[in-house]
Order: structure tokens, then sequence, then C-alpha cells
């Protein structure tokens, strides 16, 4: 699994992503097979920081309804990443 595999994209748009940018944490949508070490080498190489951690959720699929069809969501993993102090991503903040 290459880097640009294990990183599939940023969460931009939740309000508990946008708080955890005041502390220099970023969330980022990962491959469900990957692990914390291969998250980390990703974001470093990918965005030329230092990563001091790495906290991985794996979100189960919820059940969605629209009108008369009942559907679930795929599921995936979601990782937090901090940076070291000074470190960030510019093309991270928009």
């Amino acid at each position: 699994m290459t880097i640009f595999d294990v990183i599939k994209k940023p969460v931009l748009n939740t309000e508990k992503a946008r708080i955890l940018l005041n502390s220099n944490e970023y969330v980022f949508i990962c491959d469900r097979r990957a692990n914390k070490l291969q998250i980390k080498e990703a974001v470093e190489k990918l965005f030329n920081v230092k990563v001091v951690s790495v906290n991985t959720l794996n979100m189960k699929p919820t059940t969605a309804r629209a009108r008369m069809t009942v559907y679930k969501t795929p599921a995936y993993k979601k990782a937090v990443v901090k940076l070291a102090e000074g470190e960030s991503i510019k093309a991270y903040e928009i």
C-alpha cells in the first residue's frame, strides 16, 4: 500500500474537525486496512510535517432512509493526526 492509498481525503466540513484545528490536530479519512504507523508516515511524507501522535476510529456503517429506500452508508476509518508545535498543513486550511 503506497502513501497515496493510505490517505483518502481530509475532513473539513465538520464542527469537530474545525475545533481540532485550534489544537493543531487534523482529521483524515483513511484506508480501513492502514495502521497508525502507515498513517503517520503518509502524512509526514505528503505534507512535509512532523507528526506527534495518531488516533484512529473505525466508523461503523449506519442505516439511512431516503423516502421509501433504506440503505447503509459504508464503513470507514477516521484518523486524528496531531502535529508538532509550529507545524501546520497549509493545503488543509482553505
